[in-house]
């Protein structure tokens, strides 16, 4: 392990280099058990360099369907660290799990986050996700993404209503009358509300 983390820590440049930290864990994954993933994931995780950890977390995203550890992790630990950058990988690594066990076989779970009582817990979902209607499942059931989406509109957190609003947005591009009529259902009492409506509806009114 301690020999991979050198490795990782000689050719990952100071500067972010998402497409690098992508790669190298997705050739770990390629050429490693998922049990060996996850206890490499772990390890990563705790390095005192970012973009090491990033690593770490797509091992643990890629792992969770066969150890139901990481996927514990990634929501209890991986969502309480402090850094931005950190959290869009763990909508990454989310994405990456519900994409290998097939987002309809990941329907409950991904409730079950959109309702978590972390915020990064749920954006995770919102955030990871997109373009919703582009992935499996959701491509021929937009209105389900939709619905799941709109009951954020009024999220405690503002990075989650931005999240939500900029991810309804994007459905609109190819879904513009599903995102109108779900709009035109909402009551806009709430700066909340009305936040994520003007996201969501941003294309429609170029139209």
């Amino acid at each position: 392990m301690n020999e991979y983390m050198e490795y990782l820590a000689k050719i990952i440049p100071e500067k972010d280099s998402l497409k690098l930290v992508k790669n190298e864990a997705e050739k770990y994954y390629k050429s490693h058990s998922l049990d060996d993933c996850f206890n490499m994931g772990i390890e990563l995780y705790h390095s005192d360099n970012f973009q090491i950890q990033e690593v770490g977390i797509f091992l643990l995203g890629y792992s969770a369907h066969h150890n139901i550890s990481a996927l514990s992790f990634l929501k209890d630990t991986v969502s309480q660290h402090g850094s931005w950058k950190v959290q869009e990988i763990l909508a990454m690594a989310f994405d990456n799990h519900c994409k290998i066990i097939g987002y309809n076989v990941a329907l409950p779970l991904i409730k079950e986050w959109l309702n978590s009582d972390c915020a990064n817990v749920r954006r995770a979902v919102s955030e990871g996700l997109r373009i919703w209607t582009s992935r499996p499942y959701f491509k021929d059931n937009p209105q389900i993404a939709i619905q799941l989406l709109s009951a954020h509109r009024e999220d405690p957190s503002e990075y989650v209503r931005k999240s939500v609003g900029n991810a309804l947005r994007d459905i609109s591009k190819k879904y513009p009358e599903l995102i109108s009529k779900e709009l035109s259902l909402w009551n806009l009492s709430s700066k909340e509300i009305i936040q994520v409506y003007k996201l969501a509806n941003k294309f429609l009114d170029l139209t």
